[in-house]
């Protein structure tokens, strides 16, 4: 008993650790984000979660600003990649070259792209061709690539924070459902309020801006994500989770009125990424477990981009996220 007293003790100590640490990364983050407190608290559910986010809104609401402060914070190698139509693959994986040695003897060399960094910002992710936008799938989920029959790993942490523009789709290519899959939070930025837009006027307009500064040492942030995976989730969570993502599949008998608009609907692996990422924001929070509010705030953006509507559905101007709030009404 004495054992399981210290055990708990232990882990609760960790826990509050944890959340001092990740309460110092989100006010430092805020020192240069101005506003988008939702977005910054969904781009770290999915940092500590170990997945990869999709960040959607207009140009202009700091999107790229937004990943390169999360890295230089967490302490993350970060690199930018600009999806164009002319972008290859080898362009982001790398690619082998014929090197000659001083004696004549030729041999292949691999030069590895853009991918190999600890988080990798996909800017416009849709403006890639299909065989391009391929290239990072195999990296997203088996945190390797492939070339020439050869495998090269890439560095741990691995995380992709991709961006899209939601307005204009002339040029675009847009995702398949199996790559969108991979993401674990679709994450959207919405324009400020008046009082925000005032202060980033004042303050990024002077002579002096403020910088990021690196608060996480190397392994730290996957120390986090070890302690989210070991947090302990309620029953009722649990059924709450399997109660939503199976209501929002075709044929679904817990909400009718909603399952007749799903055109299709999320997989085991959406209910995996609710999973963690009630369990990061719980941390992030500073609780020891997960709540039904964790589940009210994640629902949204973990089956968003893992739902389609009917026709008629679309035709009524139906949402998925009306959808989803019908059936998230039903479970909590």
């Amino acid at each position: 008993m004495n054992a399981e007293i210290k055990t708990a003790t232990d882990a609760v100590a960790e826990a509050d650790a944890a959340f001092e640490r990740l309460s110092a990364v989100r006010a430092a983050v805020a020192r240069v984000i101005f506003g988008q407190e939702a977005a910054v608290e969904a781009a770290l559910v999915t940092l500590l979660s170990g997945g990869h986010g999709l960040i959607v809104g207009v140009p202009g609401l700091a999107k790229t600003k937004l990943v390169e402060t999360l890295a230089i914070v967490l302490g993350l190698s970060e690199r930018r990649i600009q999806f164009t139509p002319d972008l290859m693959p080898s362009d982001i994986l790398g690619s082998e070259v014929l090197d000659q040695a001083a004696d004549g003897s030729r041999s292949f060399r691999f030069i590895r792209g853009p991918v190999f960094a600890q988080l990798v910002m996909a800017d416009e992710i849709n403006r890639a061709s299909p065989r391009t936008q391929s290239a990072l799938l195999q990296a997203m989920q088996e945190h390797h690539v492939t070339v020439a029959g050869v495998r090269h790993d890439l560095p741990a942490p691995f995380h992709v924070l991709a961006t899209q523009n939601p307005l204009e789709q002339e040029g675009t290519y847009p995702l398949p459902e199996a790559q969108l899959d991979r993401f674990l939070l679709e994450i959207d930025l919405d324009y400020p309020d008046r009082d925000t837009e005032r202060r980033i006027l004042i303050e990024t307009t002077g002579r002096v801006e403020t910088a990021a500064e690196r608060l996480l040492a190397d392994g730290e942030l996957q120390a986090l994500q070890a302690l989210v995976r070991r947090m302990p989730v309620g029953d009722r969570i649990v059924e709450a989770i399997l109660d939503l993502v199976r209501g929002a599949r075709p044929g679904a008998d817990l909400v009718p009125e909603a399952a007749r608009d799903i055109a299709w609907g999320p997989g085991p692996r959406a209910a995996q990424s609710l999973m963690l990422a009630v369990r990061a924001r719980a941390l992030l929070t500073g609780r020891y477990a997960p709540s039904l509010d964790d589940v009210a705030v994640l629902a949204i953006p973990v089956l968003k981009h893992r739902m389609a509507l009917t026709f008629e559905a679309r035709a009524r101007r139906r949402t998925v996220a009306e959808v989803v709030g019908l059936i998230l009404a039903k479970v909590i």
